[in-house]
């Protein structure tokens, strides 16, 4: 399964943008890889991980702003079409359990 956030969080003010930048680090430091500007995935292996997934995103969410999760399988997933650009990324993003560089 792969959880994906979509978020738009204001950053008018000073404050605004710590929140902005102390969700970004959650997300970042909790696995998820950025698809584009303000989209985040994460590879999940069982509904459990979903569970706490969403349960740490709860407890860290910014006071204002929009914060969107969907869940797909990693079917649905994959069917994703880029209609314009590529995908580029340096990370390794498998569901493989062994991967050989």
């Amino acid at each position: 399964m792969r959880m994906i956030v979509f978020f738009d969080l204001p950053t008018e003010t000073s404050v605004d943008r710590r929140n902005y930048r102390l969700f970004r680090k959650t997300l970042v430091k909790n696995g998820f890889i950025m698809l584009q500007e303000s989209v985040y995935c994460k590879l999940m292996t069982n509904p459990s991980v979903e569970d706490s997934v969403k349960n740490l995103l709860k407890s860290n969410k910014p006071p204002k702003g929009i914060v969107l999760l969907l869940t797909l399988t990693e079917k649905q997933f994959a069917r994703m079409e880029y209609l314009v650009g590529e995908h580029k990324s340096e990370t390794i993003d498998t569901t493989e359990r062994l991967v050989i560089l």
